[in-house]
């Protein structure tokens, strides 16, 4: 069945930031419950990585740690939005803490690392991706900062990482002009196989799981549910499984 057939409704979102980045104004308690108010069965916590001013001490994601696996009745993952610091892809989270973590999510921002050419930012991003170390790249179509599409959602694909489709980007002014790139990456990962997370990349409880418009243009490109991992919360666990998180090669939290 095609994607702009079903109804948007979905049981994870993998993208949002706690009072603990800096800029926003919800604690993983409160996420959690506007989670849970909205049926969603699972989250990630993605807060920025100590780059970013304002952002977490990196401290901060070794105490994720002692989170209940469970809050509110939704599985809450610990995750990060880490920054890329160089144009050698260097992430501002040393590996010993990126270890700790489910879901290692990786951005390009302009506070951490300047916007260079397209081969510039291009190479930063595949040198992370071959590093092994992130999970999926987020708001890859960031005007700011162009790429070779084709390069980049191709080593996405070898290195068996997921691409996301930002929910935010598409309605804030911070990443204006983004949909265009955004259409082009989604049909080049329908070409590549890679798969899709569609993100709200909440700032607010109140943004938990707003993820309409990532949807209605994940549909235009004619990207299929099977593709996008979180429909359901299992999609991100088997995800995370294929990945080699400890904590999805065993029992699922109940």
């Amino acid at each position: 069945m095609e994607l702009a057939r079903r109804d948007c409704v979905f049981k994870a979102d993998t993208h949002m930031h706690t009072i603990a980045s800096g800029h926003a104004c919800g604690t993983i308690w409160e996420m959690a419950k506007a989670a849970s108010s909205k049926d969603l069965e699972l989250i990630i916590i993605t807060d920025h990585g100590p780059a970013l001013p304002g952002g977490p001490h990196k401290y901060y994601f070794s105490t994720l740690a002692w989170l209940p696996p469970v809050i509110e009745g939704v599985e809450v993952l610990r995750g990060v939005e880490a920054n890329i610091i160089d144009a050698q892809g260097t992430l501002d989270l040393e590996d010993h803490f990126l270890s700790m973590l489910d879901w290692v999510a990786v951005g390009l921002h302009d506070d951490c690392f300047a916007p260079g050419s397209r081969d510039e930012n291009t190479a930063a991003l595949l040198s992370v991706i071959r590093s092994g170390r992130a999970d999926v790249i987020v708001h890859p179509g960031n005007p700011r900062f162009p790429i070779h599409h084709r390069a980049f959602v191709a080593a996405l694909a070898d290195a068996g990482m997921a691409m996301e489709m930002n929910n935010s980007s598409l309605v804030s002014p911070f990443r204006r002009g983004s949909e265009v790139n955004c259409e082009e990456l989604g049909k080049l990962a329908i070409e590549y196989g890679v798969p899709i997370v569609l993100g709200s990349d909440a700032h607010t409880p109140w943004q938990v799981g707003e993820i309409n418009h990532a949807y209605k243009l994940a549909a235009s490109c004619g990207i299929q549910p099977e593709q996008i991992l979180n429909f359901t919360a299992d999609g991100v666990r088997k995800f995370l499984a294929k990945r080699g998180k400890k904590r999805f090669l065993t029992a699922p939290a109940e």
